[in-house]
């Protein structure tokens, strides 16, 4: 038996003989079926015809990325951090050379997701690096399609994982839609690692959405109350889950004031 991967979204299921009828996450109204179908592929499979490119994107901070692109083609980030490395979102890929590559940048202690679109193969990652615990918010249980002891549910707001660095839940794209804010980063600057709960978008600005595929916007309500909850928390930087979509590198925090108040305007419009 095969745990089959969906290779619109690249989440995995338990081991079965044939593969589900339809993917959750794909048929969800945030997602999409691809016009020639539902499709599935192995980890084995994928470790055939694709690997891993580690990358550094910041001080501290290090991307892996799958070549050639896989699913929705998000990034995971390498958080290296005093309390030990984290990993930020996941990707479906995880092979031994990944392994390798990360044991000689220290391991990792935990894994953080911020939305049910970037769970893909988390089990096979948490496994492969000794059952690291996956941090994944109460909001978004019903998201999880492989069960496993590994996976800690958190509820609230806040949560801090390791000194410096909390998890937040903004929700919007998800109900459990989470970011990672890293206090101590670069002298204490600190940096934001958003996922696409906050889109980093071309202008250097960041964007809200229900669905990025089909364009189904959030409310000016739900906005407004994402960053109520992200006030209290400083940084300068924010990268977000996708490279070659621009990235933020300083005055972090004035963005998101200024990209909150251009998204409540427009969206307000009548």
């Amino acid at each position: 038996m095969a745990a089959f991967i969906c290779t619109a979204c690249g989440m995995q299921y338990p081991s079965c003989e044939a593969p589900p009828n339809t993917c959750p996450i794909c048929i969800d109204e945030r997602q999409f079926v691809r016009a020639s179908g539902q499709s599935w592929t192995t980890l084995e499979g994928l470790r055939n015809t694709h690997c891993n490119k580690f990358r550094r994107l910041a001080a501290g901070l290090t991307t892996i990325e799958t070549t050639p692109a896989f699913g929705i083609g998000q990034r995971a980030i390498l958080a290296h951090t005093p309390a030990g490395n984290v990993l930020w979102d996941c990707i479906a890929l995880i092979d031994d050379a990944t392994v390798d590559v990360l044991a000689g940048l220290g391991g990792v202690a935990a894994i953080a997701i911020s939305h049910p679109h970037y769970y893909t193969t988390m089990v096979e990652w948490s496994r492969a690096l000794g059952g690291v615990p996956i941090h994944l918010h109460a909001a978004d249980r019903q998201w999880v399609m492989r069960a496993d002891r590994a996976v800690q549910f958190w509820e609230g707001d806040t949560k801090l994982i390791a000194p410096g660095l909390t998890l937040v839940r903004l929700g919007g794209h998800f109900e459990g839609g989470t970011v990672l804010h890293w206090a101590n980063w670069r002298e204490g600057r600190g940096v934001l690692l958003s996922g696409d709960i906050l889109q980093v978008v071309p202008s250097r600005h960041v964007s809200f959405m229900r669905s990025y595929p089909n364009l189904i916007p959030l409310s000016a309500a739900k906005v407004q109350r994402m960053a109520e909850i992200l006030e209290p928390f400083a940084f300068e930087a924010i990268y977000g889950a996708f490279s070659g979509r621009g990235q933020i590198d300083a005055n972090g925090k004035q963005v998101v004031a200024s990209s909150v108040a251009r998204y409540i305007a427009r969206i307000s419009e009548t």
